[in-house]
């Protein structure tokens, strides 16, 4: 810990609370990558319901880390894209997927998924 690290910050805790709701990591990886749609989304990530992945899009929409945006095209096409806000946490998914690499058996994420 750093010396100008205290045990406790509330903009800490908000930010991790933000982006730590179920799911809501992998949706943040998952968009990492650019504009993506729903369906998009629910394939690429196993496990993850439609209700789910709806709800942490509007999560992340309410944070201002996901932009929906709706194409008025018949029929109506809805992308979702990382704003500003969420793309800066590019470098914080990639260090804890390095430290999961390092640190995770394969096992161990098999287990989790169970």
């Amino acid at each position: 810990m750093t010396d100008e690290m205290t045990p406790y910050c509330h903009h800490f805790h908000r930010a991790v609370e933000a982006v730590t709701r179920r799911w809501s990591p992998e949706i943040i990886r998952a968009m990492l990558a650019g504009t993506t749609r729903f369906s998009d989304l629910s394939s690429r990530i196993p496990g993850l319901s439609d209700r789910v992945l709806s709800e942490r899009l509007k999560d992340l929409e309410a944070e201002g880390i996901v932009v929906r945006t709706v194409h008025p095209d018949t029929p109506v096409r809805v992308e979702y894209t990382l704003s500003e806000k969420g793309a800066d946490l590019a470098s914080a998914v990639i260090a804890i997927a390095a430290w999961a690499d390092r640190w995770i058996t394969q096992e161990e994420a098999e287990a989790s998924t169970r």
